[in-house]
């Protein structure tokens, strides 16, 4: 890769992020962090407003701007593929929103890239979340962004039901089954619970509806308690 394309790259990973570590450049663009600051540097002499600094993390300042976005053919046919694969495994709402907003990018691309992406020959059939569950998934992911709290009848793998009280903090993709990550306020502790084995579900109303973080509770903390080693840190260094 050329210093020019590298630099540009630089800019488009920082501009997608609220905080990008040489670390993390430096795996994307497979070079050294030395490298990295060195390029961070020259960005910042030519005027482009990257603040931050080696060890911390970088953010571009407000009021930058660059001209739209174009992608290749592997490009293009990398989006399609990814709001195929996962509108089955999403809410609705998301769904929708992943293939209006595919359609917005697919309609700015050449001819050449736009043809060679909707001609994809790679299909996810209808197989994953029924209708009910796609609703209540829906449910939590927007009870996650309110902060609202949440009242569940949860049947765990031993068949017994019990009435739990949450703070939802983040659902969840495993391969098949997706899984609500919550502080359980019954139990004083983090859990993490199956959609398919809630009972019942619904967002609490009124003053006690709405938590905010505390320490010790954020899902920064459950993600340190429930994931095993090696998601913690993949999720750490994408962060």
């Amino acid at each position: 890769m050329r210093r020019a394309e590298r630099l540009f790259q630089i800019v488009q990973i920082i501009r997608g992020r609220r905080l990008t570590t040489a670390a993390l450049l430096a795996r994307r663009l497979e070079v050294s962090g030395r490298t990295v600051y060195r390029d961070v540097a020259e960005l910042q002499r030519q005027g482009v407003p990257i603040q931050g600094e080696a060890g911390v993390g970088y953010r571009l300042g407000t009021g930058f701007d660059m001209p739209p976005l174009m992608f290749s053919q592997d490009e293009a046919r990398a989006l399609v593929a990814s709001v195929r694969m996962a509108q089955a495994w999403q809410d609705p709402a998301l769904a929708q929103a992943a293939e209006v907003a595919l359609g917005k990018i697919l309609s700015v691309l050449p001819l050449t890239a736009r043809v060679a992406a909707q001609s994809l020959a790679l299909y996810a059939p209808p197989l994953g979340l029924g209708p009910p569950e796609q609703a209540r998934l829906q449910m939590l992911r927007e009870a996650v962004q309110a902060r609202q709290r949440l009242r569940l009848r949860y049947r765990d793998a031993a068949g017994r039901s019990s009435l739990r009280i949450l703070r939802p903090l983040g659902c969840f993709y495993w391969g098949s089954v997706w899984t609500l990550a919550a502080w359980c306020e019954l139990r004083g502790q983090f859990r993490s619970f199956r959609l398919d084995r809630m009972e019942a579900v619904r967002p609490l109303d009124g003053p006690a509806a709405a938590f905010r973080d505390e320490p010790g509770r954020t899902l920064a903390d459950c993600l340190r308690a429930l994931a095993p080693p090696e998601v913690q840190a993949k999720w750490s260094n994408e962060a």
